[in-house]
């Protein structure tokens, strides 16, 4: 009876004890400020299928760690190094490369890239920039040309022909 007794009670300690340390290894990391130099960008033009190579610097302005686990372009043309989530101690900061693909763009283009992480007040910093595109000289045909030299090949599709439906659009397929 003495021996279970002992194992009882040891058995209550040690789980005292278990609960005791894990509860303590918790901890919670609050928000912080950041800060992306020159957060808006307006670049000079340049020629269709150039790409513009951006470099970030993101900065933790802020008292505790910068955990940024996301780093979100607004488009498919832009790519960055950013690899997984990253630890920005406070008074640090850490370089983002952002590559523009301008190939299947012309005209004025407006862009951004957003970080995701611990940062005050909403969990989101963003950079923003914009850029003219501009076409090869020996493209002049705006949408309108564009659409008639296109007309033969989406001509059934414009005038509602050659859908299963006849409607003139088509759903996603099943």
């Amino acid at each position: 009876m003495k021996i279970f007794r002992a194992l009882y009670i040891s058995l209550i300690v040690g789980a005292a004890l278990l609960s005791l340390f894990t509860t303590s290894c918790k901890s919670e990391v609050g928000y912080t400020t950041v800060q992306i130099r020159d957060s808006i960008r307006h670049y000079y033009p340049i020629l269709q299928g150039q790409q513009l190579r951006i470099a970030l610097r993101v900065e933790n302005t802020g008292t505790v760690p910068l955990i940024v686990n996301e780093v979100q372009p607004s488009c498919g043309c832009i790519t960055t190094d950013f690899t997984g989530k990253t630890i920005i101690p406070p008074g640090k900061f850490m370089y983002v490369i952002v590559v523009y693909d301008s190939n299947k763009n012309k005209g004025n283009v407006n862009h951004s890239v957003r970080f995701w992480g611990n940062i005050a007040p909403d969990g989101m910093a963003i950079m923003k920039f914009d850029v003219n595109i501009v076409p090869d000289g020996n493209n002049h045909w705006d949408y309108e040309e564009l659409f008639e030299k296109n007309r033969p090949k989406v001509k059934d599709f414009v005038d509602g022909i050659g859908s299963e439906t006849g409607l003139g659009y088509y759903t996603d397929f099943q």
